[in-house]
């Protein structure tokens, strides 16, 4: 396993031992079953509702917090508004892994799920804005989203890695993408009861790679986390999350409304669908800019099983699962298809950011790493 080297002395070294038979440590799994720790607030909204959550003297009630969510979601731009974004995915976690100092029961408080509600209207309907959804039967979604995946120029976020990026760079990269890998799967895994027959075996077996194959050390999330630590980074799940800008919030986010609304399962099988297609030819870069500042193979391990499984993933997840899916129940293509272009939407966002920062010569992050 690689250690953690302070940044300004990084050295990465080649892996001494075969990577297939490192293990996870009990340090490494508290680290990643571990609560969201309780960010600072980015506006009023996040501040009442942080008040809220912790159940603090004189917090706002339920109404009150509903009536702020209400006048937040008016913002000009929900997709890039900080204050809109940090609550949603407050909101969000309180389904996954929990926040620390919060109630559990909270995740089913019926004033909170109305504050989300008033969130997620015109977060979808920006969503649904935003995203260049085809007009096509159902028969042909598995050959469109092919076509999406490969007509998609995105900002070129895995080129700049390969070829330019710093260290400073790259690390920063690692903390924008640890917001979703940390719990790589968990989004999409939701779809997995609200499906039947071959889409949801399709989704299964999908899914079944994310999650090592029964192996904890190969999940995809932890392989992430060695990426991390080579790159003197902390992998608590979580820590970085006062650190990102809501361009990149957005899109966990969307991936976590897609997931947890039942009327919505075709966008996450779609979101899912058009992920893996886009994936291996970045990782592949990825990797290549990894080890071209000397990252060994155990750091570029993550990067490399994506090569790997994706180029399979992507053949299952468009075919027999989006494919099958909008055949299956034709009322969902459109929703399918929404799922995927909103996929390549806002990682074009998150993207661009990232890009315009490095290419000023300045940090992309909120927190600029130490």
């Amino acid at each position: 396993m690689t250690t953690t080297t302070p940044a300004d002395t990084l050295a990465v070294t080649p892996a001494t031992t075969s990577t297939d038979a490192a293990a996870t440590t009990p340090a490494d799994d508290r680290r990643a079953a571990g609560r969201l720790p309780l960010p600072p607030a980015r506006g009023e909204l996040s501040a009442a509702l942080l008040r809220f959550l912790r159940a603090e003297p004189g917090a706002p009630s339920a109404v009150q917090l509903r009536a702020l969510a209400a006048r937040a979601a008016g913002a000009a731009d929900v997709l890039r508004d900080e204050d809109v974004q940090l609550s949603l995915a407050l909101l969000y976690e309180l389904h996954y892994r929990g926040v620390e100092g919060v109630d559990d029961r909270l995740e089913w408080d019926l004033g909170l799920l109305g504050v989300r509600e008033e969130l997620e209207g015109p977060f979808e309907a920006a969503v649904r804005e935003l995203a260049e959804v085809p007009d096509v039967p159902a028969q042909d979604v598995a050959e469109t989203l092919f076509a999406m995946a490969a007509d998609d120029d995105g900002p070129g976020v895995s080129a700049f890695l390969q070829r330019r990026a710093s260290l400073e760079q790259v690390r920063e990269f690692l903390v924008h993408r640890s917001i979703y890998h940390l719990k790589e799967a968990d989004p999409h895994t939701w779809a997995v009861p609200r499906l039947a027959g071959g889409p949801k075996a399709a989704l299964v077996e999908v899914q079944s790679d994310e999650y090592g194959g029964g192996r904890p050390e190969r999940m995809h999330s932890a392989l992430f986390a060695r990426t991390m630590r080579a790159a003197g980074l902390d992998d608590t799940y979580g820590r970085y999350l006062p650190s990102v800008p809501a361009s990149t919030l957005v899109g966990t986010n969307a991936m976590s409304l897609f997931g947890l609304h039942r009327r919505l399962r075709g966008a996450i099988v779609g979101h899912l669908a058009v992920f893996e297609m886009t994936s291996s030819l970045p990782n592949k870069a990825y990797g290549n800019g990894f080890r071209r500042l000397g990252f060994d193979a155990d750091a570029t391990w993550f990067f490399d099983e994506h090569v790997q499984a994706d180029a399979v993933h992507e053949q299952i997840a468009g075919r027999d699962l989006a494919g099958a899916l909008a055949r299956r129940e034709p009322g969902l293509t459109a929703d399918v298809l929404l799922g995927a272009a909103a996929c390549l939407a806002l990682d074009a966002i998150a993207g661009e950011h990232q890009l315009a920062c490095w290419e000023q010569g300045r940090s992309s992050l909120l927190e600029p790493l130490p």
